[in-house]
C-alpha cells in the first residue's frame, strides 16, 4: 500500500477501526464485520496478545473481507521491522518515533506518527508521515484541527482517543481526513467474544453518523 493509497482509503471511508482486546478469536470475522459496516482501515495494535499472528491471518484472508490490515502502537524499529515483516500494509504509532518512520520509510510502508503540538505536527511531516495522527484527541477538541490548517495547509490529519458517533462528525467539519474509532465500535468484550454482528452493527452506525448533516465547530 502506497501513501496515496491510503490516503484514499481514509478519504472514502472517513474512519479507521483501532482495535485493542487481550485475544481475537478470529480476525477474518472482525475484519469482515467491519467491512460489512463501512470501515476497511483496520489497526491491530501491539498492546494485543500475538498481534503479528493476527497480522498475518488478517492479511492471509484479505480476499474474504478486502480490509487493509495496519499495526498501531509502533514504539521501536524492531516492532516496525516485524509488523511490515508480518504483512502490515501501514504504521501507526502514538508519538514521534523516528526510529519507526526510517523503518516505514526504508521499506515503504506509510507511517502514521503521532504528535500533540503544532511542532510535533511539523516534525511528524518532516520524517514523511503523510498523515498525523493528533493523539489524544479528546483533550484538544475539534477547533484545535481547525487550528492547525491555518500554518499547515492542507495537512491531513487523523484525530485518535474519545471519538464516538456522538463528536466524530464535528473532527471531520474541523478538517481532519478522517478519524480512528476504538471501543464504541470495537469493544474488547465484544471482540474477545467474536461477537461480529454486534460489531458489524457499531460500524454501520458509526459510518451512518459520519455522513450526518454537517456540524459548527467554533474557533475557540
Amino acid at each position: 500500500m502506497t501513501d496515496e493509497e491510503l490516503i484514499a482509503l481514509l478519504a472514502a471511508d472517513r474512519t479507521l477501526a483501532v482495535v485493542r482486546a487481550n485475544s481475537i478469536p478470529d480476525v477474518a470475522g472482525l475484519a469482515g464485520a467491519l467491512a460489512s459496516g463501512g470501515i476497511r482501515g483496520l489497526e491491530l495494535t501491539f498492546t494485543t496478545p500475538d498481534v503479528l499472528t493476527h497480522v498475518r491471518r488478517a492479511v492471509e484472508t484479505a480476499g474474504e473481507h478486502g480490509a487493509a490490515v495496519g499495526v498501531g502502537t509502533v514504539l521501536t524499529g524492531d516492532q516496525a521491522r516485524a509488523a511490515i515483516d508480518a504483512g502490515a500494509q501501514f504504521l501507526v504509532t502514538p508519538g514521534i518515533r523516528p526510529d519507526v518512520a526510517r523503518v516505514a520509510t526504508e521499506a515503504g510502508v506509510p507511517v502514521t506518527l503521532g504528535a500533540m503540538t503544532p511542532s510535533e505536527v511539523a516534525q511528524a511531516l518532516d520524517l514523511g508521515s503523510s498523515i498525523v495522527k493528533i493523539f489524544p484527541a479528546r483533550q484538544v477538541g475539534p477547533a484545535f484541527l481547525k487550528d492547525l490548517q491555518g500554518p499547515y495547509p492542507g495537512v491531513k490529519l487523523l484525530p485518535s482517543g474519545g471519538i464516538d458517533a456522538s463528536n466524530a462528525r464535528s473532527y471531520l467539519d474541523a478538517g481532519a481526513l478522517a478519524v480512528c474509532c476504538g471501543t464504541s465500535v470495537v469493544p474488547p468484550s465484544a471482540v474477545e467474544a467474536g461477537a461480529w454482528d454486534d460489531i458489524a452493527a457499531r460500524a454501520a452506525a458509526f459510518t451512518a453518523a459520519l455522513s450526518s448533516t454537517p456540524t459548527t465547530t467554533g474557533d475557540n
